[in-house]
């Protein structure tokens, strides 16, 4: 075990700790708007460049307590690593920018759509760019997604920006984190070293400008905990990844969308109307469909138990 799981709760059976650290990582990103909304105030460029630095700075801790230094540096060499690291770089930038938007301008039923369709996305990708083929269940369900979006554009009249830019971007970096081989921990800490001199020109141009002197003590401490309010629930999945199945894990990831989907209906009040209550049941169905394709496949055949994130 290592040390980063090592330093989380322990429990007693391998899948049932895998379970509970599934169920932190998966719970915490669900939760993920409630923090956004308490730094909400602050311009979202300065959240997003609070969040590169501190986690940069967060996961440079544990990278030092668990002395994988020679492995960071390692990862470093290898320039095609780098390079396939700098486009998921740009996505999970994209990413993160367009989730604290959406928080920040009310737009949280949107953004947990797109992580509802996030999934059957990454279907999609694998079979444009892994050559890989559908079953018949994974067709209608990826006909279902497309239907539901087309449905919420007809009914409203316009692109749900936010989704579908949440939903691909996230797709397009797990096809790549999926492709390099690199631990999730060192990916992500050179992926935040990348953003990390942009981010940290801009906090200069902010601190010049006397941004931060007008935000007050207790916001400045908030920002500072993006960094471990990043990092944590990272830990917590890759613990889960070792010990549980992929088909366990596919079914944990919908509380994350779920999550943020209670939050913003019944927290923070944003209007569901009867359009959104018909692309979100489209959404449910094809989820329904894909689902219970994956268990009937798994019963065909013995899946390993997450080879891609078999360590931090």
């Amino acid at each position: 075990m290592s040390a980063g799981a090592s330093a989380l709760p322990r429990a007693g059976h391998p899948a049932r700790a895998g379970v509970l650290y599934g169920m932190a990582a998966y719970a915490a990103w669900g939760l993920f708007p409630i923090y956004f909304k308490l730094v909400a105030t602050v311009a979202p460029i300065q959240v997003l460049v609070n969040r590169v630095i501190w986690s940069a700075g967060f996961l440079l801790i544990i990278i030092s307590v668990q002395g994988r230094w020679s492995e960071l540096r390692a990862t470093i060499k290898n320039r095609r690593t780098v390079l396939a690291l700098v486009v998921s770089t740009l996505m999970i930038g994209v990413n993160w920018f367009v989730f604290i938007l959406a928080v920040a301008h009310g737009e949280i039923l949107q953004a947990s759509l797109g992580y509802f369709i996030n999934p059957l996305v990454a279907v999609l990708l694998g079979v444009i760019f892994l050559r890989e083929r559908l079953r018949r269940a994974q067709i209608a369900a990826v006909i279902l997604a497309f239907t539901a979006v087309a449905a919420l554009i007809w009914r409203i009249g316009e692109l749900p920006w936010v989704a579908l830019t949440l939903a691909f971007s996230f797709g397009f970096y797990g096809l790549v984190r999926k492709l390099v081989v690199v631990a999730p921990m060192i990916g992500l800490l050179i992926e935040t070293l990348l953003l990390l001199p942009f981010a940290s020109i801009l906090m200069g141009r902010a601190v010049a400008v006397g941004v931060y002197g007008s935000l007050g003590t207790p916001m400045i401490g908030l920002l500072a905990l993006s960094g471990i309010i990043t990092a944590l629930p990272l830990l917590w999945f890759a613990s889960a990844a070792r010990r549980l199945r992929l088909a366990t894990l596919g079914f944990l990831q919908y509380i994350a969308p779920t999550g943020q989907f209670l939050l913003a209906v019944f927290l923070y009040g944003e209007p569901f109307t009867s359009a959104h209550a018909a692309t979100f049941s489209l959404i449910w169905a094809g989820l329904i469909l894909y689902s219970v394709d994956s268990l009937l496949a798994l019963r065909r055949r013995v899946e390993p138990a997450a080879p891609v994130l078999r360590d931090l």
